[in-house]
């Protein structure tokens, strides 16, 4: 556990917990911004992925609290690095549907990039254009 004092009060540590395990004043379980006697020390945390043991350095928790971070890390660095690269960012779509078909209008042959929906019409560029322009 790391033992803090908080930055005002009278200087006494108090080690009293509340019902719900949260420490009322005094010793805090994580490193508040600010504080005076900030103490960091390596603490072993469970990964919530492979419940594998990884060590979250005293480094790691300076740089946390500097950046303003809330919560600790959850998984280990395989883990991490496993979900980061599995997974899509924001930003990636999936590919795009390419459909032949045939211009419901003029009966030439083209592509359109959407799968097709039965009973609806489907234009070429040109068709299509040409009903935008007239409103249709």
């Amino acid at each position: 556990m790391v033992t803090l004092r908080s930055g005002s009060g009278s200087g006494r540590s108090s080690s009293s917990k509340r019902s719900n395990g949260i420490p009322s004043r005094g010793f805090l379980p994580w490193p508040i911004k600010g504080a005076i006697g900030m103490e960091y020390r390596d603490r072993v945390i469970k990964c919530a992925e492979c419940g594998s043991e990884f060590v979250f350095s005293s480094g790691e928790q300076f740089f946390y609290a500097e950046k303003g971070f809330k919560n600790e890390p959850k998984r280990c660095r395989t883990c991490k690095a496993k979900r980061s690269d599995g997974a899509p960012t924001s930003g990636a779509r999936s590919p795009r549907t390419i459909t032949q078909t045939v211009c419901s209008q003029c009966g030439k042959e083209t592509t359109v990039p959407f799968k097709l929906t039965q009973g609806r019409p489907v234009y070429c560029r040109d068709c299509f254009q040409q009903r935008r322009a007239t409103g249709a």
